[in-house]
Order: C-alpha cells, then structure tokens, then sequence
C-alpha cells in the first residue's frame, strides 16, 4: 500500500470511526427514546407523530442547493492542497446562505400548515402538530451545515459531538414532555428543542475551528463562493431533492391506502434498520473526503482505494443486514412486544436493501462525487426514484406496506445496478468480486448453527425463556458474530498481510486500535492454524 494510499485510508478509518462511533451513540440513544414514546403514546398516536414531520422534511429538500456537499468537497480537496484561506470564505459564505433559505422555507410550511395537513396527508387535524415541527426547519439547516464543515475538515469527533447532544437533548426533553401529558405534541417539541441546542452548540464548535486553524487569505465576492459552491453541488442537490422525495411520497402513499398502526409498525422496522445506517452513514461521508484527496492529487489510486473499500465495506454491512433479518422476530418482542405485531415481518423485508452493497450500494456515490461526477450520480437517483414514484402507489394499493417495501427494493437495485455498470465501463473500476461472493456466503454460513441452535435443538427452549426470548437474542447473536469472525480468516476473505496492513493503520488511532486488538489478534490465529503454522 503506497505512501498517499496509506494516509488516505487513516484519515478515512479515523473519520469513520469518529462517525460510526458518534452514530452508535446517537442511534442507541434515539432509538430507546423513540421506544419508549411509541410505548407511551401507542401505535396510532405514533403513527401521527411520524406524518407531522412529512412537510417539514418535504420543506427541508428546498434549503440545500448542494451547499453541503460543496463544503465537504471542496474542505477536503482544497486542504490536501494547503490553500485553507478559501476553506474559511467558503463555509462562512454557505452558511448563511443556508441559514437564510431555511428561515424562508420555515414560513412557508408554518403559514400554510392547514392546506398540507388537509391536502397532502388527508388529515387536517394534524396542522398544530406540523406547525410544531417545522420550527425544527431553521435548526436542522443549520446543524447539517455545521456537521458537513466537521467531515471536510477531518474534524469528525465534532460532528459525533453536534450529534450526541442533539441527540440527547432531543431524548430528555421528549420523554419529560411525553411523561407530563403532552403526548405528541411534547414529543415533537423535544425535537425541535434537541435540533435548537445541537445547531448552536455546532455553530460555536465550528467557529472556534475555523479561528484557531485556517488563516486568513484574500477576499472573494459572497455571491462568488455561493456559486462555486452550487455549481459542484447542484447535481447532487437535485439527486439529493428525488431521493428526499421518497420519504414523505412514502409517507403520503402510505396515508392514502394503510392505517395509522400500520405506519407507526413500519416506522417501528425502520427505527431497527438505522442500526446498519450507524455504519453505512459514516462510511459514505468518510469516504468522499477520501476520494476527493485523491483525485486532487493523482488518478492512479482512486480505483485500487475504491475496491478495498467496498470491500471492507461489505464485510461490515452484510452480516449486520443478515443478522437483522434472522432475529426480526425476536427483536421486535423484546422491544416492542405485541403492540407493533406487524414490524417484524417489515424488518425481514426491509433488510435485504443493505446486501447491494456488494456492487457499491454505498460507496458508488462518494466514488463519483469525489472524481467530481455529480452528473452520474444525479442520473442514478433518477433512475431510482422514477421506478419507485410508478412501483409505490400501484404495489401499496394492493399489498399495502410490504408493496411498499418490495417498490423500494426494485427501485434500488435497478439505480444501483445503473451506477456499478458505469463505473465499470466507463472508469473501469474494478470490484473485489471474488471476496465479494465469499463474504455473502460465509453470512449466510454463519447463519446455520445458530439456526440449528435456536430452534431445532433442546436450547431453543433454554434459550426462549426470560422476557419475550431476550436470551434467544442474545446467545444467537453471539454465536453467529462468533461464527463470521472465524470463518472470515479461515476462507482467505481476508489474508495475513491485509490483516497486517489494516492493523498498521488503526493502531495510530488508539481508541480504535483498544477495542480491535482482540479481534485482530483472534483472526491471526486463525489464519495461521488453517496455513498449518503456529
């Protein structure tokens, strides 16, 4: 691994793991706050809750203009450079534009309130509550600016930190209002009062960056770095306004032809599927700085870097998915239990989106933004969302949520599949195809004892005892954990010297280096008992 590869891959394993472990935190967090109000507010109240946040987020496509993105790109590339000068104009400028556009589009959705609720969602007693939400509008725009300057400064312990207290303060004030009888109303004012803290918090935290690390360096016109800015970022702007899209299209199609307990179910499955994005989330946003240093400096290792990180990337994601889809049963009675029967069968279906990942379901995209190919990655989310606007309403009419889900399952596969032959042929990516197979068979493998485990042998009784089976869960997400990281050394998915290379580069990141030591010394052992050497 050259010299610039080797530091490429640091600063993207010690991005990734200040996002992936900001993420976990942040998930594990919102995911028991969202528990808990879903339990003491029910299905159907949470179903309300869910569609309130529909026009806001529907209003929130409005306010980037690829602002954020830009910021990233050009933080990343224009540092690898040494020119920070620009870096310090750049995100000043965007920041305010950002700040000024989602203040107008805060209006918007709070002025008319009532045509949305009455219109779009067929519930015009749900005004007061999008009212509530859309104060969240400002805030968020202001957060997400801030979190993108983190990623392209290699700063991301502070986005992990913008996020933790957003996340914490949202979960506090939640649950406090929740409990003093304000029901959904309290639980959306804790949102908007969690965003509140963390954008502030953000601003500051960047501010004092930006003071203390980029200098100073001529001027250039407002307008000017806007447009810089939008001219890179606007392709993914638009990819990012069709695939904000889908969100509250599926909302408003799952308004039309399903119940309210239906909606909080499927919300319930999706507040489970964050668990792969805590890691395919920051992978993606790690990996666009990376490519960009790249690029800026030299083409020749941009492909090599692409498959090693697709490939580490399936390594992580797919078992994670597998694993989601072996317990859905078993996750929702231990966190939810009969009140949200209908989750676990839409965790099973849901889960198998994150096993394209093996032809760059998440890295295709920073691949393309990195190389500056916006275009490509604008026509991949038209492909998807196109499929998706015809499939939704025609399958959900009929199958109601699981249509709904088996829509977004073609759609995805059709746009990825697009992305993945044209970096194929066009750039002549190549994809680690053999380890690729080796890694979906070896999860499925792993799968088998503790199938064998859990429900064809005595320990199933064992094992299902406690409340709603919580020792199934546990002991046959240990054993299959167990079972992959064995059997990931012993089929050569991963060699010697890729163990030896990957240690290398996570023992400059100590927290990282702790909590991998064992893992990495046990797949050693592995690999040299199978090699026949001690």
């Amino acid at each position: 691994m050259s010299d610039q590869l080797s530091k490429v891959a640091e600063d993207s394993a010690r991005g990734g793991f200040f996002l992936i472990s900001g993420s976990i935190a942040v998930e594990i967090i919102s995911a028991i706050a969202s528990i808990m109000v879903a339990n003491f507010i029910g299905s159907q109240l949470y179903g309300q809750y869910v569609l309130a946040f529909v026009v806001p987020q529907l209003m929130l496509l409005f306010a980037d203009m690829g602002i954020n993105q830009g910021i990233m790109k050009f933080a990343a590339s224009l540092r690898a450079i040494n020119e920070t000068g620009q870096i310090k104009q750049l995100i000043k400028c965007g920041m305010v534009f950002k700040a000024l556009i989602g203040t107008v589009i805060f209006i918007v959705s709070f002025v008319f309130a009532d045509y949305f609720a009455a219109v779009l969602l067929n519930r015009p007693d749900l005004a007061p509550y999008i009212r509530i939400a859309s104060i969240s509008i400002v805030f968020q725009v202001i957060l997400t600016t801030a979190t993108s300057a983190f990623v392209g400064l290699d700063k991301t312990e502070y986005n992990a930190l913008a996020t933790n207290i957003q996340a914490v303060a949202k979960a506090i004030i939640s649950l406090l209002l929740v409990l003093l009888g304000l029901s959904v109303a309290g639980a959306l004012m804790g949102l908007v009062a969690g965003y509140l803290v963390a954008g502030l918090a953000g601003v500051a935290m960047l501010l004092f960056i930006i003071k203390r690390e980029l200098k100073e360096e001529g001027k250039s016109s407002f307008w000017y770095n806007i447009k810089k800015l939008v001219s890179y970022g606007m392709p993914l702007y638009i990819s990012a306004l069709l695939t904000g899209f889908i969100l509250p299209y599926q909302n408003v199609i799952l308004a039309m032809f399903t119940s309210d307990a239906d909606i909080g179910s499927f919300k319930a499955a999706q507040n489970f599927v964050t668990l792969i994005t805590v890691f395919s989330l920051p992978i993606t946003t790690a990996l666009l700085p990376a490519f960009s240093k790249l690029n800026s400096t030299s083409n020749s290792k941009t492909g090599d870097f692409f498959k090693l990180a697709t490939k580490y990337t399936t390594l992580l994601i797919v078992p994670t998915a597998v694993m989601l889809m072996i317990f859905s049963n078993e996750i929702v009675r231990v966190i939810y239990g009969s009140t949200f029967q209908s989750a676990a069968l839409f965790l099973l279906m849901y889960s198998p989106l994150y096993l394209l990942v093996g032809i760059g379901y998440l890295t295709l995209s920073s691949l393309f933004n990195g190389l500056g190919e916006t275009r490509i990655v604008f026509k991949t989310t038209l492909i998807n969302v196109s499929i998706f606007v015809v499939l939704a309403p025609l399958l959900t009419s009929v199958y109601s949520v699981p249509g709904l889900i088996v829509a977004f399952l073609i759609s995805s596969t059709v746009g990825t599949s697009y992305g993945s032959y044209i970096a194929r042929n066009r750039f002549k990516i190549k994809f680690a195809n053999k380890s690729t197979i080796k890694i979906y068979f070896v999860s499925i493998v792993a799968s088998v004892p503790v199938l064998l485990s859990l429900y064809l042998t005595p320990t199933h009784v064992l094992f299902n005892i406690g409340p709603k089976g919580f020792f199934n869960l546990i002991f046959g997400g240990l054993l299959y954990l167990f079972t992959y990281a064995t059997l990931i050394p012993a089929t050569k998915i991963v060699t010697l010297s890729e163990l030896e290379k990957a240690a290398e580069v996570i023992t400059k990141i100590k927290f990282l280096n702790l909590i991998t030591k064992p893992l990495i010394r046990y797949q050693r052992i592995v690999i040299r008992f199978f090699a026949g050497t001690t």
